[in-house]
């Protein structure tokens, strides 16, 4: 068989794997690239392969890098199925289609700059009616049932313990007479996570792709974090301010619904005046997804489950609300009493928390609380690094706000998670190539699996194919040309040049229409070439090009 890897690839996001074997060809995920602008240019990249080559496609879980492109392979012509977990299924139902209404208005956005520019308008990636067909492409299994989706393949879908319905894909392929073991970690969660039950053990794998987002790092303990939690929520409420919490809509918003609930004795005992404090959760998509988590009681841990037979609701306590309109959205800043904001999206690129950041990162009194990963090039990394001043809505915004980070809501296992689960196989695999981390994380998950097993292992590269076992014999389904991802990233980075200096040019040309004497017109005459000059060097210092 063969891997090609066409995302997530030193990177965190666009996690696609093509899977090609003598028989068939499937995917497994096909999801958005998230944060900077050149690396979300890649969505509008076309696949390397035809529609009518992929037998079906396996999805490890519903969040956006993971599942976002779906509707794009619906609207280019895919229409087998797509395999995932029952509560994966219900959550792409609501998620796909809030994902096309996000992709639809963002690139109105962007047609509106493009038209007052004098550019070329461009569709969205792809439309809402888009991802809502799609979502009929979703066949749903349950954990642990062992399902054909072709002959020669066999699949498991095992808990991942990362969000609800997450998946371990154990995928056995039968080809040349042989039996190969291939396994998907997709996003690996945390033991002892709430309401989730812990990553599932496997026996063992001939190949495994793993994931490595925090492969080079240690979490701090997840106790300790929830007691920081705690305490800088209560330190903020005590001095007047909004606790701001930008969150994934799907997974971490619901853990600290959660945990805020389970803090609830602790808070009554020793924090009257937080548990008088008001918890908003600002997200649609959130609220829809919570009303999903209620459901799939199945996929509870035993501590949540114990909870329900005492008849408890751990998704709900007295002072939580749910934001219905815009207008109840934008009541959150105009009362002034001190609440807690809980709003998507996570990394703050898009949706109702860029509102909450523009009211309350310029009062000191108030705390913006990151509980996630925040990716390269997303406003979340800026703020967490960091910046004294950011750009909302047009607008800067100088950050005077409290800004923290806590680690104990992490869906992501740690270094010490990741190489626990590897040596809890009795068998272990022949090769293991890394996915989704970045480049320095993904280095030195790479050292520690060396060191800890001497297993050979891979890190992939964008765009690579990698054989693993006998060679297909087969024709290569992708498209034979160049797919260097610097491609999309230099042409994104040319047009903003282009546009930019056409307004540098636009400026001279004003300037000199204003001359109002021949000496002043003699002067800007002589010095335009170096103004021209200096204008193209701070753009190229200003806008990255992908080096060689």
């Amino acid at each position: 068989m063969r891997i090609t890897f066409l995302g997530a690839a030193q990177t965190v996001t666009g996690s696609c794997f093509l899977v090609e074997t003598e028989e068939q060809s499937f995917l497994v995920d096909c999801g958005l690239f998230q944060g900077s602008s050149q690396e979300e240019q890649l969505n509008r990249s076309p696949f390397p392969f035809e529609m009518q080559d992929i037998d079906f496609m396996l999805l490890t879980h519903a969040h956006i890098d993971h599942s976002g492109r779906i509707p794009k392979l619906y609207r280019d012509g895919y229409r087998g199925p797509v395999y995932a977990t029952s509560a994966t299924v219900d959550l792409c139902q609501i998620m796909l289609p809030d994902s096309g209404h996000i992709q639809e208005s963002e690139q109105e956005w962007q047609n509106r700059k493009a038209r007052r520019a004098g550019r070329p308008e461009e569709p969205p990636v792809y439309t809402m009616e888009d991802a809502v067909k799609s979502c009929g492409l979703l066949k749903p299994y349950k954990y642990d049932v062992s399902f054909h989706p072709a002959d020669n393949i066999r699949v498991i879908f095992r808990d991942a313990g990362h969000i609800l319905g997450s998946a371990i894909l154990e995928i056995w392929i039968r080809e040349n007479d042989q039996e190969s073991k291939l396994v998907f970690t997709g996003d690996l969660g945390n033991n002892d996570m709430p309401i989730l039950r812990d990553p599932t053990i496997l026996d063992r794998a001939d190949y495994l792709v793993i994931e490595s987002t925090y492969g080079g790092r240690k979490h701090r303990k997840a106790t300790d974090e929830v007691d920081r939690f705690v305490n800088i929520i209560t330190e903020t409420i005590d001095g007047g301010g909004n606790v701001v919490i930008p969150s994934f809509a799907v997974g971490r918003t619901q853990e600290i619904i959660y945990e805020l609930f389970r803090q609830e004795e602790h808070f009554r005992s020793r924090r009257e005046r937080f548990l008088r404090t008001p918890v908003y959760i600002d997200s649609p998509l959130a609220t829809s997804a919570t009303a999903v988590f209620r459901r799939n009681t199945d996929c509870y841990d035993e501590e949540t489950r114990q909870y329900i037979a005492n008849g408890k609701n751990p998704l709900d306590f007295p002072d939580l609300h749910f934001t219905q309109s815009v207008d109840d959205s934008k009541w959150l800043n105009e009362d002034k009493s001190s609440k807690i904001i809980i709003s998507a999206s996570g990394m703050c690129e898009a949706g109702r928390i860029r509102h909450h950041l523009k009211h309350n990162l310029w009062r000191p009194e108030s705390t913006i609380l990151f509980v996630g990963y925040q990716a390269k090039g997303t406003l979340g990394r800026q703020l967490v690094e960091g910046a004294n001043k950011v750009r909302l809505f047009g607008e800067e915004i100088a950050v005077r706000s409290r800004v923290e980070s806590v680690e104990g809501f992490s869906g992501h296992a740690d270094c010490d998670g990741l190489i626990n689960w590897i040596a809890a196989m009795k068998q272990k695999p022949v090769k293991i190539l890394l996915v989704h981390g970045e480049p320095e994380s993904t280095a030195l998950f790479s050292e520690t699996i060396g060191r800890r097993f001497g297993l050979d292992t891979h890190i992939a590269v964008l765009n690579e194919t990698v054989t693993l076992g006998l060679p297909v014999k087969h024709r290569r389904i992708v498209t034979e040309r160049l797919r260097d991802p610097r491609q999309a990233i230099a042409t994104y980075a040319l047009d903003t040049l282009q546009t930019e200096f056409i307004a540098a040019l636009e400026r001279l040309k004003r300037d000199i229409g204003r001359a109002r004497s021949k000496q002043e017109l003699d002067d800007l005459l002589a010095s335009m070439p170096g103004r021209l000059n200096r204008e193209a060097n701070d753009l190229l210092d200003h806008h990255q090009l992908p080096e060689t």
